[in-house]
């Protein structure tokens, strides 16, 4: 009527590969959900905000990560020099940029 210790161990251990992978596959499937709702996503923006610090030119109105928003009077190799009023202009490294302004947006409102 009862199993004996011996019996119920040895059909256990009988199960060998497929049970230990069975167990990684919950793990897996976590690590797929994670990269494609998390890691794909980042990795697209930062390829995006490269692309748009790169392209910046002489001319071009952006705002910085600190707010500053301002027209870039200048460009070098990894800082940028930001005219943020008239006569007044900031260095700042390129990275910062958070976003680029279109032309025909206003840039700042002129009290």
């Amino acid at each position: 009527m009862f199993v004996t210790p011996a019996y119920a161990q040895a059909a256990a251990g009988g199960a060998g590969p497929t049970a230990a992978f069975a167990q990684f596959i919950p793990l897996i499937l976590i690590f797929a959900i994670m990269y494609f709702l998390m890691i794909r996503p980042q990795q697209k923006r930062m390829k995006q905000h490269r692309e748009m610090v790169s392209a910046l030119k002489k001319g071009d109105h952006v705002v910085t990560s600190g707010g500053i928003i301002g027209k870039v009077s200048s460009v070098r190799d990894d800082e940028l020099e930001v005219e943020i009023a008239t006569g007044v202009k900031v260095r700042v490294i390129r990275s910062t940029v958070s976003q680029v302004l279109n032309k025909s947006e206003p840039v700042a409102a002129n009290a």
